[in-house]
C-alpha cells in the first residue's frame, strides 16, 4: 500500500527560532509560522483566520534557519507532519503536531544578500518590519 505524509506552506515566522542540540550534538531548530486564509461568508462579510504551524529543521538547515530567519519572515516550508503526545504533571495526555522540515525557502528579500552595487536597506522602503504584523 502506498502512503504520502507531504506538507507544504507560506507563511510567516511568528517569533524568532529556538536552536539547541540533540543529545548525539545535531542542531535542532523550531520555529512557529502563521498562515492566513481570507474568505466571504455567505453573508457577504469578508472574515480572515489564521492557522500556526510548529516547525522543526535538523542539521545544517537547522544552523541555516538559526542564522538568517526572524521574526515576521516570510517562509517557504516542504516537509512532513509528526504528532507527539505525552502525559503531563496533571495527568493529562497532550499532543502536537509538528511540521519536521526537509525544505525551507527564505522569500523575503530581507533574508537576502544584496544584490553587487546594492547598498544593504536600499529597496525596502515600504516594506512591513516584523513588529507592524498582527501576530
Amino acid at each position: 500500500m502506498v502512503s504520502l505524509n507531504k506538507v507544504m506552506i507560506i507563511g510567516n515566522l511568528g517569533k524568532d527560532p529556538e536552536m539547541r542540540f540533540a543529545p548525539n550534538g545535531n542542531a535542532v531548530t523550531s520555529f512557529s509560522v502563521a498562515t492566513n486564509r481570507v474568505y466571504t461568508t455567505a453573508e457577504g462579510e469578508r472574515k480572515e483566520e489564521t492557522e500556526w504551524f510548529n516547525v522543526e529543521t535538523w542539521g545544517k538547515l537547522a544552523e541555516q534557519c538559526n542564522q538568517f530567519l526572524g521574526k515576521g519572515r516570510l517562509v517557504y516550508v516542504e516537509g512532513r507532519l509528526r504528532t507527539r503526545s505525552w502525559e503531563g504533571q496533571d495527568g493529562q495526555k497532550h499532543y502536537r503536531t509538528e511540521i519536521i522540515a526537509n525544505m525551507v525557502r527564505f522569500l523575503d528579500r530581507q533574508a537576502a544578500a544584496p544584490l553587487p552595487g546594492e547598498k544593504a536597506g536600499e529597496g525596502e522602503a515600504g516594506e512591513l518590519e516584523p513588529d507592524d504584523l498582527p501576530f
